[in-house]
């Protein structure tokens, strides 16, 4: 599907939504959600990562306002949905469910699904459930959250980012340090904010100094944010210590179902948030995929080359999504 002559190398300009409005979708959770670009437009869907990090206008520019319908939501607890930081009912296949609710309230019978990091697990656990409501899946720095990746995050990184990693553990008292992620998680948890923000601004900034190749001061302020460190500390640490509230290996053992679903797989490198070998391993069981590895990025969705391909591959989804439309 790649072809040279389609590769933009930049955002598209900011745009504004043309529709926004809150969707409950329990009695508990209700989730924002926007459509900006054409309203007759391709549908296109974007997960964002975290878990909890939520949307930013930025997402929008991935995608040709003038072909796309461009539809961001927030997860639960996530952004601008509310309760934020809310950890009750909030598991991966109410996330699944949550976009199926949000597909039905829009009327749309297809879209693509554009996810990274935990938008890309949430991206592919979606299809396996939806594979008929997939036009096709652009993914970017895999994370299926096995405990082998968790571990990683929580100590592995170390490794290569020592200063970050000793800021993130040695906030916990070293009679804590053995788990990291039981010490963080009862703190998060606290309904003291005196207790639980220092505790998510730790986690948040950790991940935001680990996620691009070279220094961005950017990326660590938006990082330590207090809504996005609430809700992306809050919300990764319960679902690493619940194992995404899924079967273990279940994402590479349904790969089956993606197998009809065009695809293109991007992954930097030198990403150390979600290093490259669990991409390697989705491809090697997934070999109908499309897979680019950008030799000189690291996590972040807005490294230049990642940023590249990323609109380079929503480029050449415009003949795919023609040709899937024109047989249906």
């Amino acid at each position: 599907m790649r072809a040279s002559n389609d590769l933009r190398t930049t955002l598209y300009p900011n745009i504004e939504p043309n529709l926004t409005g809150m969707l409950p979708v329990d009695e508990i959770h209700t989730l924002y959600w926007e459509e900006s670009g054409n309203p007759a437009g391709v549908p296109v869907v974007l997960l964002h990562g975290g878990p909890g990090a939520g949307t930013n206008p930025q997402l929008r520019r991935f995608f040709d306002p003038a072909y796309y319908r461009i539809i961001l939501f927030d997860q639960r607890g996530a952004g601008k949905s509310i309760p934020h930081g809310e950890l009750r009912a909030n598991t991966t296949p109410n996330l699944i469910a949550d976009i199926e609710t949000l597909r039905n309230y829009l009327g749309v019978e297809k879209w693509l699904v554009f996810g990274g990091s935990w938008g890309s697990t949430l991206a592919i656990a979606y299809a396996e459930a939806h594979p008929q409501r997939c036009l096709g899946l652009i993914l970017r720095g895999i994370f299926l959250c096995r405990q082998s990746e968790i571990d990683w995050f929580l100590y592995g990184i170390r490794n290569l980012f020592p200063e970050p990693w000793r800021q993130f553990a040695e906030f916990i008292p070293e009679a804590e340090r053995s788990d990291l992620l039981e010490a963080y998680y009862k703190r998060l948890i606290d309904p003291d904010p005196a207790i639980h923000m220092p505790a998510a601004h730790r986690w948040s900034i950790y991940e935001g100094s680990c996620s691009t190749l070279l220094p961005s001061p950017e990326t660590v302020a938006r990082f330590g944010e207090d809504n996005l460190a609430l809700g992306m500390a809050r919300i990764e640490a319960h679902y690493f210590k619940n194992n995404i509230f899924m079967p273990k290996n279940a994402l590479l053992e349904s790969v089956d179902q993606l197998r009809k679903i065009p695809a293109v797989i991007v992954q930097g490198r030198y990403d150390v948030v979600c290093p490259i070998v669990t991409a390697d391993e989705l491809h090697q069981a997934w070999l109908e995929a499309e897979y680019i590895i950008v030799p000189n990025s690291g996590h972040s969705a807005m490294e230049p080359n990642t940023l590249a391909e990323l609109v380079g591959a929503t480029e050449r989804f415009k003949r795919v999504s023609k040709e899937i439309f024109c047989k249906t």
